[in-house]
């Protein structure tokens, strides 16, 4: 009896076997997905902070990937629209199609900015539903958060009472952490910025920042220096006070920028693993207000 209470205690105290394997398109979304599945899931990014995400082949080891994923877990409006759904079709995986429970956007859960009023080519990269970099918002993680513990527990009845109670402890956290980064950015308030593509109109909502220019004459086109030129003689009185760029966009329009008009340019991590410090949703957050106030 007593060797069969040993081994009981033992069982009892490994961890609990995944139940559910979560394939996500960019890291945010699996570092949430962990902080609220903890050692119920499998969960993995098929991009780093260091790739663009509009931009990624989807080869048959990605492939691969999906054909065992239970959860796709996508931003969503238009980010992954020229690879994802190659990944859907090949991979055979009924589970996560588009309108199955196993496919989640996080921009279904978003106040979308930036909707385009036509849409046409000529016009560059545009989103039909609006910017897709909703991740630079902190504040969207509560909604997305709450949905996709929702959509965990649909999929993984057993374990769905650990989800919500993981979404709740998160939450707690998370709020406090928005009320101690919002207290220390409160400086920051109105300040003019420019920045090289729309990849942080979000987090510049959320600051209340002012985008007074944009180096891309086109999101997703390649700044020429005519280009350049003329934006630097567009904002040259009003001053700006960073010029920034994420840690995947290239750095020779905002080089070139910060060299000729003296603004300070600042290398944002944008996602968890974008640099040594961003080593999840947290951390993120804590190092790019790190970097904006850091200017003087």
């Amino acid at each position: 009896m007593k060797n069969f209470l040993v081994i009981l205690a033992a069982l009892l105290a490994l961890p609990a076997q995944a139940a559910l394997n979560v394939l996500t398109t960019v890291p945010e979304w699996a570092a949430l997905a962990q902080e609220i599945g903890g050692d119920r899931i499998r969960v993995a990014s098929v991009t780093t902070a260091l790739q663009d995400p509009h931009r990624i082949e989807a080869r048959p080891s990605l492939i691969a990937r999906g054909r065992n994923a239970d959860l796709i877990i996508a931003t969503g409006a238009e980010l992954e629209v020229g690879w994802l759904p190659v990944v859907q079709r090949e991979s055979g995986n009924a589970r996560i199609q588009s309108g199955q429970p196993g496919y989640f956007e996080a921009a279904a859960q978003a106040r979308m900015l930036e909707i385009p009023g036509r849409l046409d080519r000529a016009d560059g990269d545009v989103h039909a539903g609006g910017n897709p970099h909703i991740n630079t918002d902190p504040r969207v993680y509560l909604r997305v958060g709450e949905a996709l513990a929702a959509r965990m527990a649909q999929l993984d009845p057993a374990n769905a009472a650990a989800y919500q109670a993981g979404y709740a402890a998160f939450a707690v956290r998370w709020r406090a952490n928005l009320a101690r980064w919002e207290k220390q950015a409160a400086a920051l308030r109105g300040q003019p910025i420019v920045v090289q593509h729309k990849s942080f109109s979000y987090l510049l909502d959320w600051l209340g920042l002012k985008e007074v220019a944009t180096l891309e004459p086109k999101p997703g086109v390649e700044a020429s220096a005519a280009h350049l030129s003329r934006v630097l003689e567009q904002v040259r009185g009003q001053r700006p006070r960073w010029v920034i760029r994420a840690v995947w966009e290239s750095s020779r329009a905002t080089d070139w920028f910060a060299a000729n008009s003296g603004t300070p340019a600042v290398v944002l991590p944008f996602t968890v693993g974008g640099n040594d410090a961003a080593k999840d949703l947290a951390s993120l957050f804590d190092d790019t207000l790190a970097r904006l106030l850091a200017v003087k």
